[in-house]
């Protein structure tokens, strides 16, 4: 009884422990790696998305839109020139502060995902208060468009735990997380679009997710670029809900 009860505790302790998404980043184009950030095996069992089918050519884009920082239009513009879908993970502040890009992002054929009503450390939240979250930001999304259902979940600042996973997973979501990323949502370290361009462009890989933040001008100063000369090295760009396999 004595073992079973700390066997108990212990699966507890592991399914409430946080985690902050980390990974190895691609080098010479190589995939990105969760290998040693000790969460792999929690995403595997949830069927996170980390990466597509890295076999082929194929890139997900995804933006963070935690506010709205007056670049989002150019982003839309950008995306709708280079016909590239997207998903936008949206709070609940964004929701209902800009309902008319809401609208404009599901009428041009992209996504919208869930970031959450509050952005909180969901690791830190109850399964109920999470439902509360998800639900007011569905709700609101289905009531502003046509996107009836929504399946994506992107955890605020990367904070997860596996019981947020599972429950999330129990509501109807794909927790979403990146392969690509770089330090770009700090709007007073702007440092040019090069230094943008450079950091997606040199982490390229099969298979990737990709992680934007909208507030950044960096972003949308090299949005363009980066595009045309993903499609210049052969990839594809497609929408999350193309994405046939996963990979860890």
């Amino acid at each position: 009884m004595t073992s079973m009860l700390y066997t108990n505790q212990a699966a507890y302790a592991s399914s409430t422990s946080p985690y902050h998404f980390g990974f190895k980043k691609s080098k010479n184009h190589q995939s990105a790696s969760i290998q040693e950030e000790g969460f792999k095996d929690i995403l595997m069992r949830h069927n996170s998305i980390f990466l597509g089918d890295v076999s082929k050519k194929e890139l997900y884009l995804t933006f963070d839109n935690g506010y709205e920082n007056g670049f989002t239009p150019k982003i839309l513009d950008i995306l709708k020139e280079h016909q590239v879908p997207s998903i936008f993970f949206v709070t609940g502040h964004y929701v209902k502060e800009e309902p008319d890009l809401i609208k404009r992002m599901v009428a041009e054929g992209h996504l919208i995902g869930n970031h959450s009503w509050s952005h909180p450390d969901m690791s830190q939240i109850s399964n109920a208060k999470l439902r509360e979250e998800l639900d007011k930001v569905r709700t609101e999304v289905q009531r502003l468009t046509n996107q009836q259902s929504m399946t994506y979940l992107r955890p605020p600042r990367g904070i997860f735990n596996e019981r947020i996973l599972q429950a999330s997973k129990e509501l109807g979501y794909t927790s979403v997380f990146w392969s690509i990323a770089y330090k770009d949502w700090d709007t007073n370290a702007q440092r040019g679009w090069r230094y943008a361009y450079d950091s997606v462009m040199n982490q390229l890989h099969p298979g990737a997710v990709i992680l934007l933040h909208s507030v950044s001008r960096d972003n949308t100063m090299a949005l363009g670029a980066i595009l045309a000369e993903a499609k210049r090295q052969g990839y594809v760009f497609k929408s999350l809900d193309q994405l046939q396999m996963k990979n860890y």
